[in-house]
C-alpha cells in the first residue's frame, strides 16, 4: 500500500509539472503576440524599402560621359571613365592627397568584389556643405564643387579646397553586364 501511494504521488508531480509547462509556453506566445505589433512598426514603410535601391542600365552612357541618378532621394554619380581618366587615377594613387585612397578601392563593389576601372559611382554630394560638384572643372580634370571651390580627380578624391573628404562612393553591384544596382 505504500508503494501505491507513492506511485499516485509521482503522477500527481508529472500532471502539475506539465500544467506549469504548458501554461508557461502559452504566457510566451501570448506575450510575443502582444509585443510582437510594436516591433514590427519600427520596420521602415514599404516606400521607403522600394527607395531603399536604384537599378542604373549602362548601355546609353558613353565612355566620357556620366548620368546622374537618384538613390533614397540623394544623387548619384555614374561615370563611364575614358581610359585616360582611368590612367590619371592610378596614376594619382600615391601622390599627396589629403584623404589618401587608392583608386581601386574607391571602385570596389558592396559585395567586396573588385569594380571595373571604367565606371565610377560616386554620391554626388561635396563633403564639405553638400553642394553639387560639376564635372571636367578644375586643375585634375575631375569634379569641382562650384559653392567654396573644392577639386577633386578622375577618382573622386579631394585634391585642393576646404572640403575635409574624398566623394564618397556609393553602394552599388553589377547585376549583369551592363546593369548596376545602387544601394
Amino acid at each position: 500500500m505504500a508503494g501505491a501511494a507513492s506511485s499516485a504521488h509521482e503522477v500527481g508531480e508529472t500532471r502539475r509539472d506539465f500544467i506549469f509547462i504548458a501554461g508557461g509556453a502559452v504566457a510566451a506566445v501570448g506575450a510575443a503576440a502582444t509585443v510582437w505589433p510594436f516591433i514590427d512598426q519600427m520596420n521602415p514603410a514599404a516606400d521607403t524599402r522600394a527607395l531603399s535601391t536604384t537599378e542604373v542600365d549602362l548601355t546609353a552612357i558613353e565612355p566620357g560621359q556620366q548620368i546622374k541618378v537618384m538613390w533614397q532621394g540623394k544623387p548619384v554619380f555614374v561615370r563611364h571613365r575614358t581610359p585616360t581618366e582611368v590612367a590619371d587615377a592610378q596614376r594619382d594613387d600615391y601622390a599627396s592627397l589629403k584623404d589618401p585612397q587608392i583608386d581601386a578601392d574607391r571602385i570596389k563593389q558592396e559585395d567586396g568584389q573588385a569594380g571595373r576601372p571604367e565606371w565610377l559611382v560616386l554620391q554626388a554630394s561635396c563633403t564639405h556643405l553638400g553642394c553639387i560638384p560639376t564635372f571636367a572643372e578644375g586643375a585634375y580634370h575631375g569634379w569641382f564643387c562650384p559653392c567654396h571651390g573644392s577639386v577633386y580627380d578622375t577618382s573622386g578624391r579631394i585634391r585642393s579646397g576646404p572640403a575635409p573628404k574624398n566623394l564618397y562612393p556609393a553602394p552599388y553591384v553589377f547585376t549583369g553586364a551592363n546593369a548596376i544596382r545602387i544601394g
